[in-house]
């Protein structure tokens, strides 16, 4: 049997504020979300370089899309009334670790004051019910002794970008109980792992820097190839995200978790090298990876996420395995390399994804 956690009928009609729907992930979620028939109202910053999923797939869907940074108080603030939310799926960030280096204070005035200009702006909006701020994986403090983190775990970071993100986690924490102390909006985190999958054009992404590599004819160059991450597909994510959400809806005695980690399941942690070799040949490249000689921010070593507690209170569990993940994700590169109509493709992956037994 297919395991439907993410219900159609639940989301037509309802309104969904995402930000970030110019990004990555959350360009998925947004034609997710559209297919099933939710009113989707965007916000995000325009999105970077010559490719993109928004351009691609996202623009021409009839959401009301909103360019602007959650940084702007008063923007963001006229656009959440306006939009009259009743579901808020928080995506907009920046992102990248090797960025927050460069750009501590932009990372932080994104990830932490970004998300309390949201919170800040909901709370006069009488229809909203259910919030998900979507986070990291790298919230936790990391010692690399090689344990899956639970949600439990002690929250920390070693460089801007996840202690920028460890810092939102506590911030939402704190507004949940204070500024929405008298209503009844559930307002939740969410850690996910490492996604991978077709349309992320990102700089310093290890998919995209491949993808980038094979149009030029080149192997790859890596910078921590021995380091392994719980790499997930990108569906794989936003499902958990849309499940949780949906479910937080419903929670009126408050059984469910403040937080919850999305991940692959245990076991299918893979090293960096190992996932550019298998894409490379993939992709039709027959040389190694390259090791990047230059000096570099430090990176952990090993990073793995505890996924049992969304099994027992969502009935989540990640669906394909790695080698599903792999062949979905460059088939998606393939086929927009090839000038194929990805609008097709991308629904078609989100509908054997909503097809595949658990």
């Amino acid at each position: 049997m297919t395991d439907r956690l993410v219900d159609p009928t639940f989301w037509k009609g309802k309104r969904v504020l995402l930000t970030g729907h110019t990004g990555f992930k959350g360009g998925w979620a947004a034609v997710w979300l559209n297919r099933m028939g939710a009113e989707v109202t965007g916000i995000s910053l325009p999105p970077e370089g010559d490719h993109s999923l928004f351009d691609t797939v996202v623009k021409p869907l009839p959401i009301t899309s909103h360019i602007l940074d959650i940084r702007d108080r008063e923007a963001l603030a006229k656009v959440v009334k306006d939009a009259d939310p009743e579901i808020v799926l928080h995506m907009a960030a920046q992102a990248l670790v090797r960025r927050s280096y460069k750009e501590p204070v932009e990372t932080y005035e994104t990830n932490v004051m970004g998300t309390v200009n949201l919170l800040h702006a909901l709370v006069p909006c009488e229809a909203v019910k259910a919030v998900l701020i979507v986070t990291s994986d790298k919230v936790y403090q990391n010692n690399d002794d090689g344990h899956a983190f639970t949600e439990e775990d002690q929250l920390g970071g070693d460089d801007p970008y996840s202690s920028s993100k460890a810092a939102c986690e506590i911030a939402t924490a704190s507004l949940a109980k204070s500024l929405f102390a008298e209503r009844p909006v559930k307002i939740a985190t969410g850690r996910a792992g490492n996604v991978i999958g077709g349309g992320d054009f990102s700089e310093d992404r290890l998919i995209p820097d491949i993808w980038r590599a094979a149009e030029q004819g080149q192997a790859v160059t890596l910078r921590f190839p021995e380091a392994t991450r719980p790499w997930q597909h990108v569906l794989e994510s936003v499902s958990g995200y849309l499940t949780y959400l949906q479910q937080l809806w419903f929670d009126d005695a408050d059984r469910l978790p403040a937080a919850l980690n999305f991940g692959p399941r245990g076991g299918e942690v893979i090293t960096v090298g190992k996932i550019a070799a298998e894409v490379q040949a993939a992709f039709g490249i027959n040389s190694d990876w390259n090791l990047d000689q230059t000096k570099q921010p430090p990176e952990k070593s090993y990073l793995a996420l505890d996924v049992s507690l969304a099994k027992a209170t969502l009935g989540w569990q990640s669906r394909w395995k790695p080698e599903q993940t792999l062949e979905k994700t460059v088939a998606w590169y393939a086929a927009y390399t090839g000038g194929q109509d990805m609008s097709q493709m991308t629904l078609s992956q989100i509908e054997d994804y909503e097809s595949q037994k658990t």
